[in-house]
Parts: structure tokens; sequence; C-alpha cells
């Protein structure tokens, strides 16, 4: 399962959620017929609710959707919290530039003098680009998911190449 993003909080009183989507281009996932919910990223499969999805949309920054079976604000609240994913298959395609942020999660990350940082333990939304949060040990580093910053992602490889000095 692919993380795309979690829900937040109910949305008016006929069942909707507000959806924080973790990357760009989150209305792609509205062409979907089905979300799968869990409350944890490492939940097994069959730990993962398949939820019928009847409608979503660009609301903001995030999205709104609306499942099947969820018609009040009681049961939207219900879903607080939730991650939302899809099985990879069911994934529209990226460009060969775009990554899912679940395909950077646990990739290594060298720099140009081929000193090993760490790994990607997570993404952040900054606002005005997505920050990779790399971790060796107790050290933890923020690097901007730019491309000054990032100069080759190998998914292949499990290895993202970057312009960024071990004492940064």
């Amino acid at each position: 399962m692919v993380v795309l993003g979690r829900i937040l909080v109910p949305f008016g009183i006929r069942g909707w959620v507000k959806v924080q989507a973790y990357g760009d281009e989150p209305e792609r996932w509205c062409a979907m017929p089905n979300w799968w919910l869990a409350r944890d990223a490492n939940a097994a499969a069959a730990d993962w609710r398949r939820m019928d999805l009847q409608e979503a949309s660009r609301h903001g920054k995030g999205l709104v959707a609306k499942f099947s079976g969820i018609d009040d604000r009681d049961a939207a609240l219900a879903l607080n919290g939730c991650l939302l994913a899809a099985p990879r298959a069911a994934l529209p395609e990226n460009a060969d530039d775009e990554y899912y942020w679940g395909d950077l999660i646990g990739l290594a990350v060298v720099n140009e003098a081929g000193e090993r940082l760490g790994n990607v333990k997570s993404l952040i939304e900054s606002g005005a680009n997505s920050v990779l949060c790399v971790v060796d040990g107790e050290i933890e580093r923020l690097l901007p998911f730019v491309a000054a910053v990032i100069l080759q992602v190998d998914l292949t490889g499990r290895q993202i190449r970057v312009a960024w000095g071990r004492d940064w």
C-alpha cells in the first residue's frame, strides 16, 4: 500500500471528510474508485479497509471526499486520523521526475562526496516544497526536495544522491 494522505476532520454534516494530501496533484486520485483506510501505515494488507469513493474534489490545499456508507458527521468523525492509501498497481503513473512519497521512504541518501547521510524516514510538506526527513542514528537532517539539492533519485538502486554537506 502507498500512503497518499490522511483524514483530518469531517467536512459539513453529510459524511464528507477533509483530506490532507501527501504530495502534489492529489486530484489525480479522485478518478480512483476505491481508497483504503487504516490507522497505521505499517498495517498488514488485510487490515486496510477498502472504501468506495463516491466523490472527491480539490478544496484549498487538500481534498474533500465522500465515501459510500459514511452519511453523517458522526460517521465521518470516526474516520479522523485514518491514513488513506492505495495498492501501488491502482495508482496513476508518474512522470519520470515525479515520485510518490511512499516510494522515497527508506531510500539511502548519499551526497556528492559519496558520504552516507542516512535514510529517508518521512517527508514534510512545507508549502513551498516537500522536505525529506533523513535520519542517521540520532542525527536528523531536513533536506528540501528541490532540483538544486536532489541530484538523482534511483528507485531501483534504492538511493537518492544530493548536493548536501555532511556537516550542514
